[in-house]
């Protein structure tokens, strides 16, 4: 205090403060989030998974786990540079999420590979399947739509860019703790294969009891 009785080490003390914040709260984004699209990254959505898993045991109601992989991306990091690439990918990230509940998460696995985690779904599995696909179909057609892209390149002012991207994903549904959150995530990302493998630009679903491939609406269970 002054000789008048004012406090004035105060604003130093509160700055001191929200500069700490600041920091912890920059720490624990560059920890749980993809600095290009601000999406959760793979840390986080491990944590969220098993909060899924957990959720899912209290209601009995299926979850389901995407992998998303962009079918057409490294001709366009080839031909434009990296920039463009990062380009598309924050609106494919913007895209995905426009597609999903507040309750769901979209995640960033990296490179071009997505992850879109829906919890709370349906006691039933047929209905839960259906539910996911319907979200996964929303997800394929937004990713098919064209990209336009404008590319500030050097020298040469800014470049208009129209890319076609389409996705291939594959989708693992779950209940309970009856496989490990690792075996989910390779459930669908080996349904992703195989949608890779069909021609891309479409969806499959992971059944671990089926041998074979049966109609799901236009689509596959594997």
């Amino acid at each position: 205090m002054n000789s008048e009785g004012s406090v004035e080490k105060l604003m130093g003390i509160t700055e001191d403060i929200t500069e700490h914040k600041a920091a912890e709260e920059q720490i624990r984004s560059l920890a749980f989030y993809d600095a290009l699209t601000q999406l959760p990254n793979r840390r986080l959505l491990d944590d969220r998974l098993g909060q899924a898993m957990t959720a899912s045991k209290r209601s009995g109601r299926y979850g389901a786990l995407m992998f998303l992989d962009l079918d057409n991306f490294k001709p366009l990091n080839d031909q434009y540079g990296h920039l463009a690439g990062d380009l598309l990918l924050v609106e494919a990230a913007r895209r995905i999420s426009s597609c999903v509940r507040e309750i769901d998460t979209v995640a960033r696995f990296g490179g071009d590979e997505f992850m879109v985690m829906l919890g709370e779904l349906d006691a039933d599995k047929t209905k839960s399947a259906a539910e996911s696909g319907i979200v996964a179909e929303k997800i394929r057609a937004i990713l098919a739509e064209p990209y336009v892209l404008k590319l500030q390149a050097e020298g040469k002012g800014e470049m208009i860019i129209e890319h076609h991207c389409t996705s291939s994903i594959g989708v693992a549904l779950f209940i309970n703790h009856e496989v490990a959150a690792e075996d989910i995530i390779k459930y669908a990302d080996l349904a992703m294969y195989q949608a890779k493998k069909d021609g891309r630009n479409s969806i499959r679903f992971f059944e671990p009891q089926m041998s074979s491939c049966q109609a799901f609406g236009n689509h596959c269970l594997l």
